[in-house]
């Protein structure tokens, strides 16, 4: 049966070091279907929360390279079920990921999400668009207000993608992810606080009238 993801990913030396590692037989025997050549809405709504992803292309000497991607949360656009774009904003100018998916248009990316500890895989093939403003994909794409130079679009068409386990993911929070935890400690404590404040007033209060008696 197929396992979209596995089917691209293994090769007889990979097949080699799952015999000689004692895990052949698992993937031998697997009889369920993960084609998993379109997103549903679980990874439609997990991509869009990303801030970040890193993804991998391959020279024309190959060599593989990684490359971080940022913005704020959805900047990975999901166009349908089985497209992505995001704007490649102008960098350092080495163009090594371009130049890379201009002779090689296979790239892989990684999905994070450190706090529930998730991790999403990807296949894709590249297609490289100009950064017209007045497009509809610009605008569908291009981050509002924006300083730097959108250089182009950068459309990524699924092949496959697959669940990884959460194994040695360690946690980790951004700065809002930490601010958006801690609101209800600060209101807890501010309620303290009152409280606190409300009790020593009224001890004050007792503490002046026996004086006064």
């Amino acid at each position: 049966m197929s396992y979209g993801f596995l089917d691209i990913a293994t090769t007889p030396s990979v097949r080699a070091m799952q015999a000689e590692m004692g895990s052949a037989h698992v993937w031998e025997q697997f009889a369920g279907d993960r084609a998993f050549d379109r997103f549903g809405r679980n990874e439609m709504d997990f991509i869009a929360a990303r801030d970040s992803f890193y993804m991998a292309t391959v020279s024309e000497t190959g060599w593989p390279y990684v490359q971080h991607r940022g913005g704020p949360a959805g900047f990975l656009t999901v166009l349908d079920e089985r497209t992505l774009a995001f704007a490649d904003y102008r960098g350092n100018r080495q163009y090594i990921s371009t130049g890379n998916a201009r002779a090689n248009a296979r790239v892989a990316l990684i999905l994070m999400d450190y706090v529930r500890q998730a991790r999403l895989k990807i296949f894709a093939t590249v297609e490289l668009l100009p950064a017209e403003p007045d497009s509809g994909l610009a605008g569908q794409v291009l981050t509002p207000g924006y300083r730097a130079r959108p250089e182009r679009i950068v459309l990524l068409h699924l092949v496959a993608f697959d669940w990884n386990c959460p194994q040695h993911i360690t946690p980790r929070f951004t700065e809002a992810e930490i601010i958006e935890t801690m609101r209800g400690v600060r209101e807890r404590l501010a309620g303290l606080e009152d409280e606190n404040a409300r009790l020593r007033a009224e001890l004050a209060l007792a503490g002046h009238r026996e004086c006064e008696q």
